[in-house]
């Protein structure tokens, strides 16, 4: 990293982000020295501004924030910090610095399952039921999902809500297996939904 301390008088700004959840948790600042302790610890360490001191974040609390990674902007006077917090981290006991809620889209479990499936399909690991449908082959996915789907239509119309979840949820695990054994992805159907929702969209 090329980090522009200079500009700021020494300070950079860093955007600390959820790892995991994608959500912005705080707002502090580094120095040459607190970057290169957050480096060497893997635990994110300011630089505070009142106490002119560094201060590892959760030294007090133990709410500490385990560094993942780190990335400088285009300007090289900003960082977005990505770690997995221990906790709160505000002071004040929140998840975040503006009182939001830290928690994890569970949309956000799909890119999770297709990297999963996408890892079996490299991997074929013995007893795994996502395996073997692979060896199955291409036709035999594709039943799957035909399965799946009438299942899911049976519940929706003559079953329950949370039997229409269930088949859901089975429906969806095969068709992105069967995605995956195309060399797609869960993300390729957002991005048509994306393009279909562009007013100027029109019907292929």
């Amino acid at each position: 990293m090329n980090i522009d301390f200079d500009k700021m008088g020494g300070l950079v700004p860093a955007i600390i982000q959820d790892a995991d959840t994608k959500n912005v948790l705080m707002l502090g600042y580094m120095n040459e020295e607190s970057l290169k302790k957050t480096l060497e610890s893997g635990l994110v360490t300011f630089f505070s501004r009142s106490r002119q001191q560094l201060w590892t974040k959760g030294e007090t609390s133990g709410h500490y924030l385990h560094l993942v990674s780190i990335a400088e902007d285009c300007d090289h006077d900003a960082l977005l910090v990505k770690a997995r917090p221990d906790g709160p981290t505000c002071h004040l006991g929140t998840d975040t610095c503006w009182g939001e809620r830290n928690e994890k889209s569970p949309l956000l479990f799909l890119t999770e399952l297709q990297d999963f499936i996408n890892k079996r399909r490299e991997e074929m690991p013995e007893g795994s039921y996502t395996t073997s449908l692979f060896r199955d082959g291409l036709n035999r996915m594709a039943q799957k999902v035909g399965e799946e789907a009438l299942e899911l239509v049976i519940e929706a119309t003559n079953g329950t809500n949370e039997r229409m979840v269930y088949e859901g949820s089975d429906f969806l695990y095969h068709l992105i297996v069967l995605l995956s054994s195309k060399g797609l992805r869960i993300e390729d159907l957002a991005s048509e939904l994306i393009e279909r929702h562009d007013p100027s969209w029109k019907k292929h």
